[in-house]
């Protein structure tokens, strides 16, 4: 089960939601943005209900200085942004191996993202305006919104490579086929040293 959280600082403590808005408000695309608020978004699994709502307070927030959701408060617009796949998160693994050290067994799943309500009336060319200025697509992406079934990363099977059945056998014109048909950064000398290379090994080259 995917368990899921949402901190937000408290009233007087948001100074990086304050900072993000005057950011954006300053975009010249972006005229009617009235409000923003900026939530943390944890999704854990891997845990029980008694070590999630444990943790909540120990270490996906801080009681002091941040207010806890379950549910994601309304707003005119929604935007999330996470890592990457593949991409290093320090936050996601920094509380994965925080809750370890509370429960004492194994490490859990943990995804993060960045949550932006965004108050106003935003025409599509606008919201593209925040997204462009807001993700960084180098480092991230847009997030879903929905929950998660589970946070174990699947990735689709590969499909078979394709076998170049002839090629060892290929003459000039047929080399000169491949140039074109498969768009090679090669020339005719380039494909004729491969082709001598397998039919000594008495086979044809996959793709």
């Amino acid at each position: 089960m995917v368990f899921r959280v949402y901190v937000e600082k408290k009233p007087g403590l948001a100074g990086e939601s304050l900072s993000a808005l005057a950011q954006l408000r300053q975009l010249p695309e972006v005229k009617n943005l009235r409000g923003l608020r900026l939530l943390n978004r944890y999704d854990v699994e891997g845990v029980d209900d008694a070590l999630f709502r444990k943790c909540v307070a120990a270490v996906f927030s801080e009681p002091q200085t941040d207010r806890v959701f379950y549910e994601l408060p309304a707003s005119d617009r929604v935007l999330a942004v996470e890592a990457l796949p593949g991409q290093f998160d320090q936050r996601a693994d920094s509380a994965a191996q925080c809750v370890q050290l509370v429960s004492g067994g194994e490490r859990p799943l943990v995804r993060f993202a960045r949550i932006y309500l965004l108050e106003g009336e935003l025409s599509p060319a606008e919201l593209d305006a925040v997204k462009k200025y807001l993700i960084n697509p180098v480092e991230c992406r847009e997030a879903e919104l929905k929950e998660y079934d589970t946070l174990a990363a699947v990735y689709p099977e590969a499909p078979d490579v394709a076998l170049l059945t002839g090629f060892a056998e290929a003459d000039d014109d047929e080399l000169a086929a491949y140039v074109s048909k498969y768009g090679l950064a090669m020339d005719l000398a380039d494909l004729r040293c491969c082709r001598d290379y397998f039919a000594g090994e008495k086979r044809d080259p996959s793709m």
